[in-house]
């Protein structure tokens, strides 16, 4: 896995560690830890799914759905951030 510098550097974790460690749990099958480790992993797969599918066919409100997930992605990903570094998770 590549380490992530934010933490290395500044001892912190970012919004973006684990996504790594779940994406390879997904792979492996492992759905409910991939979500435990990185919560937002599932809206970000739903949104680069959308994205893709929108390349080959175009739908009517197709920005409007882009940009409710870009928002939901980043809300997981903003909440998700503060309880880990709550230890709420």
């Amino acid at each position: 896995m590549i380490p992530c510098m934010n933490k290395k550097i500044f001892g912190v974790e970012c919004l973006g560690c684990g996504m790594q460690r779940a994406t390879a749990l997904l792979f492996s099958g492992q759905f409910e830890a991939a979500f435990k480790i990185y919560p937002a992993i599932y809206a970000i797969l739903l949104l680069l799914s959308v994205v893709v599918f929108n390349f080959f066919v175009k739908f009517k409100y197709d920005y409007q759905l882009k940009i409710t997930l870009i928002l939901l992605t980043a809300t997981v990903m903003v909440v998700s951030y503060f309880m880990k570094m709550s230890h709420f998770m």
